[in-house]
């Protein structure tokens, strides 16, 4: 009995142990379901939260994207109904008014245009643009002052209609183009740069072809190519009547096989000038005219044809550029053949320095067989009626470019030749300083 008691009595603490022992762990199960399911109830409600504000967000993101689109659709409404931006100058409503020059110093050798050392304006001009009629547009040019004019007074430059994108007819952009007015030449290039403020040189080149002139222009591109050609009046007389039917052909072709090389050829005609009304051509050759040089008791008429060959290479911060061309000269002289073979070349490269700095050099050169009146930077009333048979100029020039619209330049100038009958030409160099600007 008393080893039952004792038996009894051991289950029974042992049974107490396990219990008071089963107890504690119970209570801490318990305590983690209530955790976990803590948990789990804040995440839910966490992710309904994050459901609601995303729910928000796309909201207001296709608000601001509705809005968006209304503000572009006004602005285009608003470019569709506008006249396209002019890239400077003032505007008046429609018009854009604008302008460019140059204000200098110039001395040259005592034989020259300037041996007395002259401050002057050497270019002033205005420019008025404004469109008419879809894609029909007025270009006008008013020359206050440029170098080739003895006097200030006021003189037309270019004034044209401009009928853009008519190849848009057959549904092309840029492949035609019409302008009908009084034109530049289209020959050769750099009458595109000889305006001050786009001419990194003070100076121009020795042939420096340029000229306006009434007529008609068909101009445009496609893929590669450009084109450019002109029928004009060809006489130089007055720029307005012409004194011969025979017009002046000019056109040019181009082609750019790569973004930093560009090639052109350039061909013309000045066509028949009446010799005692027409007087000279229109086109400026060698700082004079392609004139005359017949007996005026036996000349009536005389023509220039030319051609020419350029090609440009071009980096950042640079560019080497070149050009040369052959004029053959004739005229209807009954007593003697005045015919002349004349020969052309320039070379001109720039380059960007440190601190807006740039340094340019040129070199050309005019070569005729038999002599022509090659003015260059000599005294016109001289050179214009004398012949030489070559001459050739250098030009050295440093420049601080402020801006686009504001340069500084300065240049130095070797220029050499002869006459017919052997005298050297040796006393015209050229010095300049000055200030080029537009607006």
């Amino acid at each position: 009995m008393i080893c039952r008691s004792a038996t009894d009595g051991l289950l029974s603490s042992l049974v107490l142990a396990f219990i008071a022992g089963a107890l504690p762990l119970r209570a801490s199960e318990t305590n983690w379901e209530e955790q976990v399911r803590s948990l789990r109830e804040q995440n839910a409600a966490l992710q309904q939260q994050v459901q609601r504000q995303g729910d928000r967000l796309d909201a207001l993101t296709q608000k601001v994207q509705e809005l968006e689109t209304a503000h572009t659709e006004r602005e285009g409404a608003a470019l569709e109904n506008s006249p396209e931006p002019a890239a400077s100058g003032l505007n008046f409503g429609r018009v854009n008014l604008s302008g460019e020059g140059g204000v200098a110093f110039f001395n040259t050798g005592r034989d020259g245009f300037a041996p007395d050392s002259d401050f002057r304006v050497d270019e002033a001009r205005l420019f008025v643009e404004a469109p008419i009629w879809k894609e029909v547009y007025f270009y006008g040019e008013t020359d206050l002052a440029t170098r080739e004019n003895t006097d200030l007074n006021l003189s037309l430059g270019e004034l044209y209609l401009d009928f853009q994108d008519v190849s848009q007819l057959w549904g092309k952009d840029n492949q035609l183009n019409f302008r009908a007015g009084r034109m530049d030449i289209p020959f050769g290039e750099e009458y595109l740069t000889r305006n001050v403020i786009d001419d990194p040189l003070i100076s121009r080149s020795l042939p420096d072809l340029w000229g306006m002139d009434p007529g008609v222009e068909l101009y445009g591109a496609t893929g590669r190519f450009s084109y450019v050609v002109a029928v004009q009046n060809g006489s130089g007389a007055n720029g307005v009547q012409d004194f011969d039917g025979d017009k002046s052909v000019a056109g040019r072709i181009g082609y750019d096989p790569a973004q930093w090389l560009h090639f052109s050829v350039s061909g013309m005609r000045t066509g028949d000038l009446n010799a005692s009304n027409d007087k000279h051509s229109t086109l400026w050759f060698g700082n004079g005219f392609f004139r005359s040089l017949g007996s005026p008791a036996t000349t009536t008429t005389f023509h220039a044809n030319l051609v020419e060959g350029d090609v440009a290479v071009r980096w950042p911060g640079g560019h080497v550029g070149a050009f040369g061309g052959y004029a053959r000269y004739g005229d209807n002289d009954s007593t003697t053949d005045n015919g002349r073979d004349i020969f052309y070349y320039s070379i001109e490269g720039m380059q960007q320095l440190p601190r807006k700095f740039y340094a340019a050099a040129q070199f050309s050169e005019i070569m005729a067989d038999k002599g022509f009146p090659i003015v260059g930077y000599g005294d016109f009333g001289t050179y214009y009626f004398n012949l030489s048979p070559e001459l050739w100029r250098l030009s050295l020039g440093l420049g601080y470019r402020f801006s686009d619209r504001l340069v500084i330049k300065t240049e130095y100038s070797f220029e050499r030749g002869k006459e017919v009958d052997g005298d050297w030409r040796h006393h015209e160099d050229f010095f300049g300083t000055e200030a080029a600007f537009q607006f």
